[in-house]
């Protein structure tokens, strides 16, 4: 299934795409967040004929495809050729970071540029929606505890990442650095979550270029990795790491975004983002 949260930001429906139309499935669901997300209610949706269901008209906005995230963990330099293009070596664990979740937004709300903001980045990462409670998970059955899968942008603002003092948090964190969706594609419509293409373009250029067989620490090498340190819940979010091709990684100086831009990015299977940049008031 491919689950959708539609209309006005604080406002969402719960719904799914049956191909090209969105239905709504308010009258099934109260919302799409880590409450819902267990296999019982997912199965229960799945019996469901989308047929059934009153397709929903106009174009609304989409909304995070997660509603109440819980935590919003991030990993950081996760592909082996990010890593080379950086020219840092590669982990010896998961880089581990978090981003704050007012940055969350829709996929296709605009990225504010907060006051300050030079350096501002792109990143299309694959996010990992958790939908079991997981603690001490081993690798070999860790995406038995995904619920599915989805696009994230992880904007980032490089000077306050780096030189603000601090972690990194403080750079990935602004108000619009996440916009989450369209879609929570469950897992079962993602058998292998270690082959799937991904891109990002700004302005029409294509700039991002990858695919996450080149992940140097596996989804579920991943949720191993973080369960053992913390309990992981549903409705929590992780996101995975980007591959080459980040502003601050041009050759031979950094290209960062300019009000006005605009950035589309997509992952296989998982459905398209476009976010227009603006500056903050």
């Amino acid at each position: 299934m491919k689950l959708v949260r539609f209309g006005e930001m604080g406002a969402e429906k719960p719904g799914l795409m049956d191909g090209d139309t969105l239905r709504d499935l308010s009258g099934h669901l109260d919302d799409i967040t880590g409450t819902t997300l267990n296999d019982a209610t997912l199965k229960r949706l799945r019996a469901i004929d989308p047929a059934t269901l009153p397709a929903v008209s106009g174009n609304p906005r989409i909304g995070a495809c997660v509603g109440n995230i819980g935590k919003f963990l991030c990993i950081g330099l996760n592909y082996s050729d990010h890593a080379a293009e950086m020219g840092m070596e590669i982990p010896k664990h998961p880089i581990l970071f978090i981003k704050a979740n007012s940055a969350i937004v829709g996929p296709n709300d605009d990225v504010v540029i907060p006051r300050g903001a030079t350096q501002a980045d792109w990143e299309v990462e694959l996010g990992v929606v958790i939908g079991a409670t997981a603690k001490y998970v081993s690798a070999v059955n860790a995406l038995d505890y995904v619920a599915g899968y989805c696009v994230i942008n992880d904007v980032t603002e490089r000077h306050f990442q780096a030189h603000l003092s601090g972690q990194w948090t403080k750079g990935k964190s602004c108000d619009t650095f996440g916009p989450t969706g369209p879609w929570l594609v469950t897992r079962d419509e993602i058998p292998d979550p270690q082959n799937l293409a991904m891109s990002l373009d700004v302005n029409g250029k294509r700039m991002q270029t990858g695919n996450t067989a080149t992940m140097i620490f596996s989804v579920a090498e991943i949720i191993e990795h973080l369960s053992g340190l913390m309990t992981l819940h549903p409705g929590d979010v992780i996101s995975t790491g980007t591959p080459p091709g980040i502003g601050n990684g041009m050759k031979p100086e950094p290209v960062f975004l300019n009000v006005g831009d605009v950035m589309e990015l997509s992952i296989e299977g998982l459905g398209q983002q476009r976010q227009k940049v603006r500056q903050d008031a």
